[in-house]
């Protein structure tokens, strides 16, 4: 799902196209499976198309003779369907595969939540370590109130797919553009768990409000998804969120088991300039799961450029990582997410009045009662919960502040902008990414962007007129520039278009000087280059041909 891939074979014809073949290996969870995300091979990423897909899900559901389990999401051609009685989930993934119109074939697998409600050394509050020590400590260290001076999140939506919202809380009553309920189960949009008001809360709770607790991102608004963490359902909220107008979306779960699907989600919702925001695991792990390694694929965490969302860790009161909280080369950079063996029993945040599943331990899978619920000034719609569920609401909150204080700017951007401006500027480790989220660098940074209003330049390298074999690299370089004593944002990303006849199309996105393509011999290729930098501005299309390729016969 990544926009960049360091080596790229294009074969350019008529139209210009490529195809990606995914293979997935079934595992032991798979003959369990009782409902089955069925890929087609034809998506409708835009309007005018989903007619004609959704009329293509409903004959190929109607010529199998299949049950849908929920909704089809046409926008990425998906359709979730029970799996035959007394059929293993094997034979009738191999029955639907061999309809033309199928992509794959996987189970519906879910995911957990990633909170650490049942650990005793977490559940339990030291009054004399607590003393002194104000109830949002996080936010504090992550210069929030710096960064509300500057920006406060206006207009900006944040999708949150978890367990539900206490709506009628006063600290989100007012944040909610928009609730849906993805969870198959029904029940409505109620928390009963206690997880997603909590991560509602720490994204976008009221502030500046006289009362409760303040979100990270201040004035942002919540689209909340309800989902019973299925694949399914989490595609299902991943494009549902996107087409509410969500510019961030913070997904605090995560699980193994890797589909077709969510790859498809999280890429539309991508593409469609969402910054996506993932929980890392809760355990001392290199690998994070997914959605987390969609976003950040192992070993890219360390490079600046790469990746397609943030994958957030949880740090604990003292600037370390959390004992508990993933580490390794998928994590993007960190944010509170734990107190410490003898200080309060979490982070603290909204809580739904209801009685919760986290206090009755009846979650799936089942947990020892926590006692999270707390009281402030007399209100105990409060409560306290450790984890990286914690930590990327944070983030994804503070992501909202930097696209309201530049909304020029594109996801990318603000992906670079959260890492490079992290409390260990620059500098990148295993254990916290690139550091603790600072709020007050990563706004002031959006708002420096917006001086750069010149565009990059770029220039064509080892000769504009070449003959070369079918497979061939162009290579190009690129200077950023801006206006007399503004710093240059710098390149966020190139655009390759090409033709053969007729207009040019794009063929490449890319975050790297370079591009391989395969052309038909005996051909002639045009291709020029774009530029785009952080701050927004796109270099204008030549007048004429960067490269011209003549493909020996």
């Amino acid at each position: 799902m990544t926009m960049h891939r360091t080596m790229r074979q294009m074969r350019i014809s008529l139209a210009i196209a490529s195809t990606l073949a995914v293979v997935v290996a079934l595992t032991p969870e798979a003959s369990a499976a009782r409902s089955a995300l069925v890929t087609l091979e034809r998506a409708a990423p835009s309007t005018a198309q989903a007619r004609a897909v959704s009329a293509a899900a409903r004959a190929f559901v109607a010529r199998n003779a299949l049950r849908r389990v929920r909704r089809d999401v046409p926008e990425v051609g998906l359709v979730t369907v029970r799996v035959s009685p007394g059929t293993s989930f094997e034979s009738f993934a191999r029955r639907l595969e061999a309809d033309p119109v199928v992509s794959s074939v996987e189970p519906d697998v879910s995911r957990r939540l990633r909170v650490l409600p049942d650990d005793p050394g977490l559940s339990q509050q030291d009054p004399a370590a607590s003393t002194g020590t104000v109830y949002q400590w996080n936010m504090l260290r992550q210069n929030l109130p710096g960064a509300w001076a500057l920006a406060r999140g206006d207009a900006v939506k944040v999708g949150v797919l978890d367990t539900g919202i206490d709506s009628a809380h006063p600290d989100l009553a007012t944040k909610v553009a928009a609730t849906v309920d993805q969870d198959a189960g029904g029940g409505g949009i109620d928390d009963v768990v206690g997880h997603g008001t909590h991560v509602a809360g720490l994204a976008c709770g009221a502030t500046d409000n006289g009362y409760g607790s303040a979100g990270a991102g201040s004035n942002c608004q919540l689209i909340v998804e309800k989902t019973d963490l299925t694949s399914s359902s989490v595609v299902a909220s991943i494009i549902d969120a996107t087409k509410r107008g969500a510019k961030v979306i913070n997904m605090s779960f995560g699980g193994w088991g890797e589909t077709a699907g969510e790859k498809r989600a999280l890429n539309y919702a991508f593409r469609r300039d969402v910054v996506l925001v993932a929980a890392a695991a809760n355990n001392p792990q290199v690998n994070q799961g997914h959605p987390a390694a969609d976003l950040q694929p192992m070993g890219t965490g360390g490079k600046l450029n790469e990746g397609n969302g943030l994958v957030v860790t949880a740090a604990g009161e003292t600037g370390k990582r959390a004992y508990f909280a993933g580490r390794g080369s998928q994590i993007s950079l960190a944010a509170f997410g734990y107190t410490s063996a003898n200080g309060a029993p979490g982070i603290f945040s909204t809580f739904p009045a209801n009685r919760t599943q986290f206090e009755t331990g009846d979650t799936k899978p089942p947990s020892k009662p926590c006692e999270c619920r707390t009281t402030l000034a007399g209100d105990n719609r409060f409560g306290y919960l450790n984890g990286t569920s914690m930590a990327a609401p944070q983030v994804a909150g503070v992501a909202a502040l930097v696209r309201s204080a530049n909304p020029g700017l594109s996801n990318l951007a603000v992906i670079q902008i959260l890492k490079s401006t992290a409390s260990q500027k620059g500098r990148w480790n295993s254990e916290l990414g690139w550091g603790i989220v600072d709020a007050e660098a990563a706004v002031r940074a959006a708002i420096a962007y917006a001086g750069d209003t010149l565009p990059p330049i770029t220039t064509p390298r080892g000769g504009r007129i070449r003959s070369s074999g079918r497979v061939f690299k162009l290579r190009w370089r690129s200077v950023d520039q801006a206006p007399a004593g503004v710093a240059p944002s710098g390149v966020e990303s190139y655009r390759v278009y090409a033709k053969r006849r007729g207009s040019y199309k794009l063929v490449a996105t890319t975050r790297t000087t370079s591009e391989q393509f395969r052309g038909n011999a005996g051909a002639r290729y045009s291709f020029y280059v774009q530029a785009r930098d952080r701050a927004g501005n796109l270099e204008p299309a030549p007048g004429g041909a960067d490269f011209v390729v003549r493909v020996r016969g």
